[in-house]
């Protein structure tokens, strides 16, 4: 299929804006922020705008990146299809050329800001979300999103090493709990956007493996990351707050997860509407998948509250 700008129109600087993925970038900006208050020393007010926002513009480099080269695909699936590229709002060649000019301007930005081991580690996500993942894995392997997933994960760590030019076990923590997190988020997604990925060819894994053994994978992913999301409690890096947040969110994670196993969730492949579209048998994957945007967000953003706000109480093990 072939895009074509529209010439009657000149892209908008909103059209730019969700070229970069704001919704992930979101995300990414609040794990970072997480990760950066967590970390010890002090919190320049200055120094933390500009890391973050540096890690922010890298976030949304790879984001265009990944329209540029997705574009094709994009344009296939119902979810997709409105995105700059694909509507033809923003020329493939201007995408490409925003993805590479923000990439080298967020990591010079964070070496200039931080240090040399945060721009590389924010140098490799970019690299690895628009080049491992995008052109390698997401067209060729069921395994896409896991392996992928490591690109989404780095943030805290990133934000970490910005802070203190150093990691550690803590910031793996972090990252690890992201790389659990996005495969039962993203597979519950793909349970009922099913048709869409096959109609695009794209090999998710349940086109490739069917929607049962999906929906046993994202039990299994929940089950290993209940636990995992209250690691940080037993490294004293979460408080009482984190504890009770995580504890409750892994137990409602697990649960909407059996759900989803018991299920026929996928089976009956959809016309591939909105997100947020589903049939009556998918709504157990739609009700994780918008679950698992709030326990990600809830975990962290009760890391954040602790350090940034002064909440965090100490539990004695």
């Amino acid at each position: 299929m072939t895009i074509a700008a529209d010439p009657a129109r000149s892209a908008t600087s909103g059209d730019y804006f969700a070229l970069m993925k704001p919704r992930v970038m979101s995300l990414v900006v609040f794990t970072a922020l997480a990760g950066w208050f967590a970390a010890p020393g002090g919190n320049d007010i200055v120094l933390t705008i500009a890391c973050v926002l540096a890690i922010a513009a890298g976030a949304g480099a790879a984001g265009a990146l990944n329209m540029w080269y997705d574009a094709d695909i994009d344009a296939k699936m119902t979810r997709t299809r409105v995105r700059p590229v694909p509507s033809g709002r923003v020329a493939a060649p201007e995408a490409l050329a925003t993805g590479v000019v923000v990439s080298v301007l967020s990591v010079v930005m964070l070496a200039l800001a931080s240090n040399v081991l945060a721009a590389g580690l924010l140098a490799f996500t970019i690299f690895f979300y628009a080049v491992i993942y995008t052109m390698g894995l997401k067209r060729r392997t069921s395994q896409n999103i896991v392996i992928g997933g490591l690109a989404g994960a780095l943030p805290p760590a990133i934000a970490w090493a910005a802070k203190t030019g150093s990691l550690g076990l803590d910031p793996a923590i972090l990252v690890l709990i992201i790389f659990m997190w996005t495969p039962p988020h993203f597979w519950a997604l793909c349970l009922y956007q099913r048709g869409d990925y096959a109609a695009a060819g794209v090999p998710m894994l349940p086109v490739t493996h069917g929607a049962k053994a999906t929906r046993t994978q994202i039990l299994l992913y929940s089950l290993l990351l209940a636990p995992l999301g209250l690691a940080p409690v037993f490294t004293g890096l979460g408080g009482w707050l984190y504890a009770v947040v995580a504890g409750l969110g892994g137990l409602m994670f697990v649960t909407l997860a059996l759900r989803v196993a018991r299920s026929r969730a996928g089976d009956a492949e959809g016309a591939g509407g909105g997100v947020y579209d589903a049939r009556t048998e998918n709504r157990p994957a739609l009700h994780l998948f918008a679950f698992s945007i709030l326990y990600l967000f809830a975990i962290f953003g009760a890391l954040l509250a602790e350090y940034a706000l002064g909440l965090r109480w100490p539990v004695a093990l």
